[in-house]
């Protein structure tokens, strides 16, 4: 046996995973686009925290039940749009400039690649995407000059939702990053997936199109997150399933293109 061979017998699984992740760790942060991306989101959730604080702290009959953490809820609607492009171009941007070829050379076990950059991605997103909700609601407690409450009992329950949203559907733009390696593809199906599909399809008024919206991750997200529709028969338990199964099959498909197909193609 060869003192390669040798050595790379003594590799453990799990030492390359670990090193992997370092490694898509390094490269995340090490790209502008991150931070771009991870500014955006601040401002959208941050900003829109604040502003419904206002509000309420401007309204002359407040509510003594209203929430500050509702506002964790709603401005994670339009910040989702800032992690799912970020976790697409994590994903993507390899295979525009030609770096997928290096990177599959330094970790040639794909399987280990695949979880190691998707976990990095997905785990980022989700992370700061909590953080952001947090620092949403207390935007809008603070803003709201005492008119809001921010009852610690609700905080699991909101931040565990929007952790929830944020992983499931940056899993599925991963899973469609590996599976389309192109960053415009997969912007365009996860903006036609979590937006316009779940909106656009029932307004023609066919029950078939309607239906079709109902299993789209889009439309659960929305109701996870704002309890909206409520009149299609919508449930906690069916949403999660729903998004987990869409999270689960676009990383199958990204995992089973990205071990049987040429990294180049």
């Amino acid at each position: 046996m060869s003192a390669l061979q040798e050595n790379t017998d003594r590799v453990s699984a799990g030492g390359v995973f670990m090193r992997t992740c370092a490694a898509e760790w390094t490269r995340l942060w090490t790209v502008k686009a991150t931070w771009w991306f991870l500014s955006a989101a601040a401002a959208l959730m941050v900003g829109f925290g604040a502003i419904a604080g206002f509000d309420a702290g401007g309204d002359p009959t407040p509510s003594p039940d209203a929430s500050a953490w509702a506002a964790s809820h709603f401005t994670a609607l339009p910040a989702q749009f800032a992690f799912l492009a970020l976790v697409l171009t994590a994903v993507t941007a390899d295979y525009a400039t030609g770096g997928i070829i290096p990177a599959l050379q330094w970790t040639p076990r794909r399987t280990t690649f695949f979880f190691a950059r998707s976990l990095i991605a997905v785990g980022t997103a989700t992370l700061v995407g909590v953080l952001l909700a947090l620092a949403s609601a207390l935007a809008a407690y603070l803003a709201a000059n005492q008119q809001l409450n921010l009852p610690l009992g609700e905080a699991g329950e909101t931040l565990g939702t929007v952790a929830f949203v944020f992983a499931a559907g940056t899993a599925l733009a991963a899973g469609l990053g590996f599976v389309l390696r192109n960053t415009a593809g997969g912007l365009v199906s996860v903006f036609l997936l979590i937006l316009l599909l779940p909106l656009l399809l029932p307004q023609f008024g066919y029950t078939w199109l309607t239906t079709i919206a109902d299993y789209l991750p889009g439309s659960r997200a929305i109701f996870l997150l704002t309890g909206e529709p409520n009149d299609r028969g919508f449930t906690t338990t069916s949403s999660v399933l729903t998004m987990l199964a869409w999270a689960v099959g676009t990383l199958a498909g990204g995992w089973l293109r990205l071990t049987r197909d040429d990294a180049n193609r």
